[in-house]
């Protein structure tokens, strides 16, 4: 069983070397600890050094952290990644939070922050809604734009000289940048029209 050290910093102007120390006096060897130096915008699996580590952890591995908002951008993604983690059976410990899930206390801090994560999501997807709502209230359409009128009767008729001059379907509606369901559609509804 292994101690593996993971740091991140989001900028070149932070320096991990509080981090480092910190590891090392956790019993974490230099050569053992995986870096990153990357903004928090990327999930924590889509960074080079958590892929590394990811990729040299064993079973019963630790992998020790200066605190755990380290090992994500996110409340989400931290859980996310100790739940990855915990499934290869690598254990996570965190120096500062005293969070490790192998004591009842460890497990709890964990669960609670599974629990502000799902509250978490629920406050985004009222904030998106509530956007939404607001900008429709203002006038906001959503969805593609309506086409005008004169616009889609010059495209049927250059598709039709097309298709009555031997192309297919998919070449006159190509000819005009549509697909040939678009074409089909106009056709149709110029129909009934």
């Amino acid at each position: 069983m292994r101690h593996l050290g993971y740091t991140r910093v989001s900028t070149s102007s932070q320096d991990a070397k509080l981090q480092l120390d910190a590891l090392v006096a956790a019993g974490v060897q230099k050569r053992d600890v995986f870096a990153d130096f990357t903004s928090g915008r990327r999930a924590a699996v889509e960074r080079p050094g958590m892929k590394r580590l990811l990729e040299y952890a064993d079973e019963g591995d630790t992998v020790v952290v200066w605190r755990v908002d380290r090992l994500g951008r996110s409340l989400i993604d931290v859980l996310n990644t100790v739940k990855l983690l915990r499934e290869r059976g690598i254990h996570v410990r965190s120096i500062s939070d005293g969070i490790d899930p192998a004591t009842s206390t460890g497990r709890l801090m964990l669960n609670m922050l599974a629990t502000l994560a799902e509250y978490e999501r629920e406050l985004i997807v009222e904030r998106v809604n509530a956007g939404i709502a607001a900008a429709r209230q203002n006038g906001t359409r959503f969805g593609r734009p309506s086409s005008d009128p004169l616009v889609i009767a010059d495209k049927l008729a250059i598709a039709r000289d097309a298709r009555a001059n031997g192309r297919t379907a998919v070449d006159a509606a190509r000819l005009v940048g549509w697909s040939r369901a678009t074409l089909y559609r106009h056709q149709q509804a110029a129909a009934r029209s």
